[in-house]
């Protein structure tokens, strides 16, 4: 077992502001290279703001002016970068996510299937799958509500696939009101995440972004971070702080298991540990 130094991205995105949030990712990019990170992952929509209906209007391609600028703050950062941004092609919109070689190379494109009700009127629905082979380890990624318990399905191709650790780019909102006392947030993903982690024995990166969101169905909730990393055996690495103005660069150590079956021998290895499906 060998281990990545991972930075979780926790950043400011404002709705319909892409200069500026590209500028905080730019930041952050910058700010985990010179940390010495492996990787560092930033949020979901991370340019635009998730369901931000000014996607309409600002959305770009990938490749393309958004995406060139994250392409070479990576490149320039010696880094992997996993971002999320929101993807224009064939008069389609897409909530995309890419990961980045430190190089400047994008080794991998997911664009998110699982999207919540309020998204499809939005988003059009991904349709494939992949992991990138690098030689710090086998890398997928997987876009929020893509991780949630009812989509493991997502998880388990890029498990069977060899993916050694998931990176998700996220936008965890909550009502206005929501006390994180009361109602501690994140459960549900520590869960999720850790239910595919131990089945794998692979880990498991979150990372949201954090503010207001000013525009479309969710207008008036806030996101509010508490970015997260589960390990091969289910244990919460990390958090990252709670709030509508949390931003942070959190640095955890995540261990990369070696793979431990292939193929039909998946089956058997996940049966001995209880998983009953297919």
């Amino acid at each position: 077992m060998r281990k990545l130094k991972v930075a979780m991205g926790q950043m400011m995105v404002e709705g319909a502001q892409p200069q500026a949030n590209i500028a905080r990712a730019v930041g952050m990019i910058n700010a985990a290279g010179r940390q010495k990170c492996d990787v560092v992952v930033l949020p979901e929509c991370l340019d635009l703001g998730w369901t931000h209906p000014c996607a309409a209007e600002l959305a770009q391609t990938i490749p393309g002016p958004f995406s060139d600028v994250i392409v070479a703050a990576a490149k320039s950062a010696e880094i992997y970068v996993a971002a999320g941004l929101v993807e224009r092609m064939n008069g389609r919109i897409f909530n995309t996510a890419i990961f980045i070689s430190p190089t400047g190379e994008i080794l991998l494109k997911h664009r998110k299937i699982n999207e919540l009700m309020i998204g499809p009127r939005m988003y059009s629905v991904g349709n494939s799958l992949a992991v990138a082979e690098t030689p710090i380890g086998t890398f997928g990624l997987a876009i929020c509500a893509d991780n949630f318990p009812s989509s493991h399905a997502i998880g388990h191709v890029l498990g069977r696939m060899g993916a050694r650790i998931i990176l998700s780019p996220c936008a965890w909102a909550v009502d206005t009101n929501h006390d994180n006392v009361k109602d501690p947030y994140g459960g549900m993903w520590k869960a999720s995440y850790a239910e595919l982690a131990k089945l794998y024995d692979m880990s498991i990166v979150g990372v949201s972004n954090v503010g207001w969101m000013i525009g479309g169905p969710w207008k008036g909730r806030k996101c509010i971070g508490c970015s997260m990393a589960i390990g091969p055996c289910g244990t919460l690495l990390a958090q990252g702080p709670y709030g509508d103005n949390a931003q942070a660069l959190v640095n955890v150590d995540v261990p990369i298991m070696p793979v431990s079956a292939t193929g039909a021998d998946i089956a058997p290895m996940l049966a001995a540990k209880g998983y009953e499906g297919g």
